[in-house]
């Protein structure tokens, strides 16, 4: 899967085969770039602080974070040095074609979080570790098995090893599949080790679940139809749902506050989501004003992307709970 991921991204236009919430509609990138502002201003208004983005696609959800800070909170602009995280030459020139002019300092970028400078930061992944690698682990009466990729299909061995933090005491059934993301529990402990060093947040908006559940949900889509995840490695973006349950319970371990997850629809809900969408709506063609309701609609509603995405924010121990999760439900188990 690593593999196959880093060569899709390097060669295609991974949005001709998926969408994600910031090119769905500029609304989701105002409603989180508000909650940047709020948040900075629970820091302590430290100036300088890093704005940091995994995983920033084309640059669609900082562009459209800076420019309404620009707008309804300059002092937070001025004060933000981005940084972003990217591995893709081919990605990061569009990146820097999008935010150029909208940032207050030169963007830098990073090939990995472990690499962005200590200091005060606040730090968003949208559908960031959802691309991380997994290994699946095969429930059997005697233990675990491994499952492989052979040819066009799978095969299990018993394990010769067991990732460190997986959550293997849970009561997965024999036959069942649990999967483990061992990138994403080194991400959750980096980050809680350097918001220990210096006070941030850390926002991860993903599609998973949340609980002691378990299951295969390795896939892949290819121009946006479900494909077989073996078939011609790299033209395809490969996926698998995030587990924000042991995602959390590294970085609490690691000695960060972690907040949530809750669903995406509570988080944007709670922002303000519908009510910019009417503000925006308000005197537009109906087309235009239907056009942005759905799109509001889209991102929140529990059938579409607002039950399915979750969100979980990692802080410094004794900050204020960020914008959206004080009064926020918890999502639930929800696979």
């Amino acid at each position: 899967m690593a593999r196959a991921n880093a060569a899709y991204y390097a060669g295609r236009d991974p949005f001709a085969d998926f969408a994600t919430a910031p090119e769905i509609s500029q609304m989701f990138g105002e409603i989180l770039g508000a909650w940047v502002a709020v948040t900075w201003q629970g820091m302590g208004r430290p100036d300088p602080f890093l704005l940091v983005e995994a995983g920033p696609g084309r640059g669609t959800l900082m562009a459209d974070m800076l420019r309404l800070l620009a707008r309804v909170a300059p002092e937070c602009h001025a004060a933000a040095a981005i940084h972003l995280v990217e591995t893709s030459p081919r990605l990061r020139a569009v990146q820097a074609g999008a935010l150029e002019g909208r940032a207050a300092r030169p963007v830098v970028w990073h090939e990995r979080i472990e690499a962005v400078p200590d200091g005060p930061m606040i730090l968003l992944a949208n559908e960031f570790l959802d691309a991380l690698p997994i290994r699946q682990f095969v429930r059997s009466v005697d233990g675990w098995d491994e499952r492989f990729v052979q040819g066009m299909g799978f095969v299990t061995r018993p394990a010769a090893d067991l990732p460190a933090g997986g959550p293997f005491d849970r009561p997965v059934p024999p036959g069942e599949v649990l999967e483990v993301c061992a990138d994403a529990l080194a991400v959750a402990r980096a980050i809680a080790a350097r918001l220990r060093r210096a006070p941030g947040v850390a926002l991860f908006v993903d599609y998973g679940y949340d609980g002691a559940l378990w299951g295969d949900t390795l896939q892949a889509l290819r121009e946006r139809e479900p494909a077989w995840p073996l078939a011609d490695p790299g033209q395809a973006d490969l996926t698998a749902h995030v587990d924000f349950a042991a995602f959390a319970a590294a970085a609490r371990t690691a000695g960060a506050d972690v907040h949530g997850s809750v669903t995406q629809g509570a988080l944007l809900a709670g922002l303000g989501l519908f009510a910019r969408a009417e503000q925006l709506a308000r005197g537009r063609p109906p087309a235009e004003a239907h056009a942005i309701r759905d799109a509001a609609q889209r991102l929140a509603a529990p059938d579409r992307m607002g039950r399915l995405f979750k969100a979980l924010a990692v802080a410094s121990p004794g900050l204020p709970s960020p914008p959206g999760f004080a009064a926020a439900p918890a999502s639930g188990d929800i696979p």
